[in-house]
């Protein structure tokens, strides 16, 4: 705990464009978190080369990442918001815990498996470990919850069974993190294809809502958006791709699926569709706004990467020492 609050931590990989998946299923649930936790919110641009990427495109992306979090609503004053790459703790952490990890666990890992079939020229060991770095980001802050989602959920457990693992070892060093389930726009869908998760490196630029489309772009993407030939807007599996815009509506309006059905009975999806990407635009403008303002004062975003790495690594430093002590590594002499 710092302060008498528990300690949560969550990130974001600083590749391709966040969608509106992101933010209504972690950013926007982020944003009510900060006064009952005290909040670590990573870019997490080392868990992203396991994967090609363009130095100067990774840099990039990373410091859009950092600056949209703020533009969502972040307080950088009460959430430490910092990039993964400052604090080294994590890469140092992640290799100790690499050793307290069994081969036989890291082969059940799914994400691993989806990984290496997509990108079958480049299966390295750093996708493999990636749940180890992973549990490294968690265990290094000591937090008590982790929001995340159902496809992270093995993760977690794997980085609750490591801390375990070497709590039985060594006393009670790292604190056990518990899942946070977010609720409204948990489990956003592919406007093209809603038996998959929305992505945002789907290949397919009309199944995902980014960030940053403009309003024309968004509306065009939903009246484009894969439905049904039943043209009534009901909630129920039966009709996936419906069910999808529901939930988002529902998300960005505030309403629950029941009015939504009420409010547009006997419509069709010709009015549908394009009030689903209005309440879309209405939420993102605001911050779009905030993100082009914030991207043009590069010396307080400078500031706040400064201050926050500072305090991120403060608190990363503290946990490793304990570990490099209890693992029996020599004292550094200051």
């Amino acid at each position: 705990m710092i302060d008498g609050k528990k300690i949560l931590f969550s990130g974001m990989q600083s590749t391709g464009n966040l969608t509106i998946g992101n933010y209504l299923g972690a950013l926007k649930n982020w944003l009510t978190l900060s006064d009952e936790y005290e909040c670590f919110y990573s870019v997490v641009d080392m868990h992203s080369i396991t994967i090609r990427q363009d130095p100067s495109e990774l840099r990039k992306r990373a410091r859009n990442l950092l600056t949209l979090y703020i533009a969502a609503g972040l307080d950088p004053k009460k959430n430490c918001i910092y990039y993964q790459s400052h604090v080294s703790g994590h890469a140092e952490l992640a290799w100790i815990l690499n050793c307290f990890t069994y081969i036989g666990e890291l082969n059940r890992m799914t994400q691993f498996k989806d990984k290496a079939t997509k990108h079958a020229d480049n299966i390295n060991a750093g996708l493999y470990t990636y749940p180890v770095l992973m549990a490294a980001d968690i265990l290094l802050y000591q937090s008590d919850v982790v929001p995340v989602g159902k496809d992270q959920l093995q993760h977690l457990e794997i980085t609750r069974d490591i801390a375990q693992r070497f709590n039985a070892i060594y006393g009670d060093i790292f604190t056990i993190p518990e899942p946070y389930m977010g609720k409204a726009g948990a489990n956003i869908r592919s406007l093209q294809n809603p038996e998959k998760k929305m992505s945002k490196s789907d290949e397919n630029a009309n199944a995902s809502i980014y960030l940053m489309d403009d309003p024309d772009t968004i509306i065009r993407k939903f009246k484009r958006a894969v439905t049904d030939s039943e043209a009534s807007v009901r909630y129920r599996d039966e009709q996936p791709g419906i069910k999808n815009l529901i939930e988002i509506y529902c998300a960005c309006t505030g309403k629950t699926p029941e009015e939504t059905e009420k409010e547009f009975d006997g419509k069709g999806y010709s009015e549908f569709k394009p009030a689903v990407g209005e309440a879309v635009v209405s939420v993102l403008k605001p911050v779009q706004d905030r993100f082009y303002e914030l991207s043009k004062d590069k010396a307080y975003i400078d500031g706040i990467i400064k201050e926050n790495a500072e305090k991120a690594n403060y608190y990363a430093t503290k946990t490793l020492r304990k570990v490099q002590k209890k693992i029996g590594f020599p004292e550094r002499i200051r």
